[in-house]
């Protein structure tokens, strides 16, 4: 059985966290994680534009073969939920490009992967990243969402490859 490298991308404009796993059948091995956060005082095309830039630094290096991407939920701002939008835009972009296959998950469905539960907070999904990727270093609470992101796919994986044939 191969491994296969999956990068799991939180999306934000502030704060775009990231975090690569190693899966092999059941086995789950952390690689590295981060968070990209382009300067606020920037203008929105600076930001998006460094947004890009982090991310395919992340790819260069981490090089994976798969990547998960966590839908947006609606926002009661407009103007806030528009400009997620569009950096969620650049997260699905950038993996794109270097011809890795994208998955989308919602953000219920990541925690009761990972936790158990849909409605679980953040506190705990960064428990449960703790629990399954021993020596992971989330050093922020934007990593361990990515992280999770990434272990959903690994966990569902296999199912959308059967739902794909």
């Amino acid at each position: 059985m191969s491994s296969v490298r999956i990068i799991g991308i939180d999306p934000g404009l502030r704060h775009c966290g990231w975090g690569v796993i190693e899966a092999e059948g059941s086995r789950l091995r952390y690689i590295a994680s981060g968070r990209i956060s382009p300067s606020p005082k920037d203008e929105l095309a600076t930001r998006l534009c460094a947004l890009l830039d982090g991310l395919e630094r992340v790819l260069n290096d981490q090089k994976p073969q798969e990547a998960a991407v966590e839908e947006t939920f609606v926002n009661r701002d407009p103007r806030s939920a528009l400009k997620l939008g569009q950096a969620r835009g650049v997260c699905l972009l950038a993996p794109a490009r270097y011809g890795i296959e994208v998955a989308e998950y919602a953000a219920n469905l990541i925690k009761k992967s990972v936790v158990g539960t849909g409605h679980a907070d953040k506190t705990q999904v960064s428990d449960m990243v703790s629990r399954l990727l021993p020596g992971s270093r989330a050093e922020s609470a934007d990593a361990a969402d990515a992280l999770a992101i990434a272990l959903c796919h690994s966990f569902h994986r296999k199912a959308r490859m059967l739902t794909a044939s």
